[in-house]
C-alpha cells in the first residue's frame, strides 16, 4: 500500500470473526497507523434463512435480531482482536446487511479506498461450488485494490487437526 500523506481513502477489512479476518483486522489497523487513514470494519450479515427466504415471509423482528446478532459478533470480533484495547488507529465498524463479498464491494467504493481481506480456509471442490470464496471473488471484482492476509499459522494448524491431519504431530510433540 501507498501512503498518500493526504488521509485520502479508508482501509475497508472484512470482519466475521474468524482467526482470518482478525489476522486482516490486525494488519489494517497496522497499515492504518502507518499511513493515517481511517479503517473501516465491516461485518456482513442476512436474516435467517438469507434473504429469499425473508422476502417469501417478512418478519421485521427477525431482522432485528439478526442485526443484534451481527453487531454483537462484531463486538465481540473486536473485543477479541485487540483485548477491549484502544486499537491505535481511527476505526469505524458497521454490521452491514448483504450477502458478503458484494456487500464489502459496495463499501469500498471511494477513490482510494483499499480493501482487507483475510485469505480464507482451505476448501475441497464441492464447498467451492456450493459457496464460492469472498476474497477470491472481491479480487476479481473490485474497483479498488485488495489486500488478502494469509491465513495465521494457528488457523492452518486447526484446519489441519480438523481434517485429521498433524494429529500425528501434535500427539508425538513436533
Amino acid at each position: 500500500m501507498t501512503d498518500t500523506g493526504t488521509g485520502d481513502g479508508r482501509i475497508v477489512v472484512g470482519v466475521s470473526g474468524s482467526l482470518g479476518s482478525l489476522a486482516a483486522l490486525h494488519h489494517a489497523v497496522a497499515e492504518a497507523r502507518r499511513t493515517d487513514v481511517e479503517v473501516l470494519a465491516v461485518l456482513c450479515w442476512t436474516p435467517p434463512g438469507e434473504e429469499l427466504g425473508y422476502r417469501r415471509s417478512v418478519c421485521p423482528p427477525v431482522v432485528g435480531a439478526g442485526r443484534d446478532a451481527a453487531v454483537a459478533r462484531l463486538r465481540k470480533a473486536l473485543d477479541e482482536a485487540f483485548a477491549g484495547r484502544y486499537a491505535g488507529a481511527r476505526l469505524r465498524c458497521q454490521a452491514v446487511r448483504g450477502e458478503t463479498a458484494h456487500t464489502l464491494l459496495r463499501c469500498a467504493d471511494r477513490p482510494g479506498d483499499v480493501l482487507v481481506l483475510g485469505a480464507g480456509r482451505d476448501r475441497g471442490c464441492l464447498s467451492r461450488l456450493v459457496r464460492p470464496s469472498v476474497t477470491a471473488y472481491c479480487v476479481r471484482h473490485a474497483s479498488c485494490p485488495v489486500l488478502t492476509v494469509p491465513r495465521p499459522p494457528l488457523q492452518r494448524d486447526l484446519e489441519a487437526l480438523e481434517r485429521g491431519y498433524g494429529l500425528r504431530d501434535l500427539v508425538a510433540g513436533n
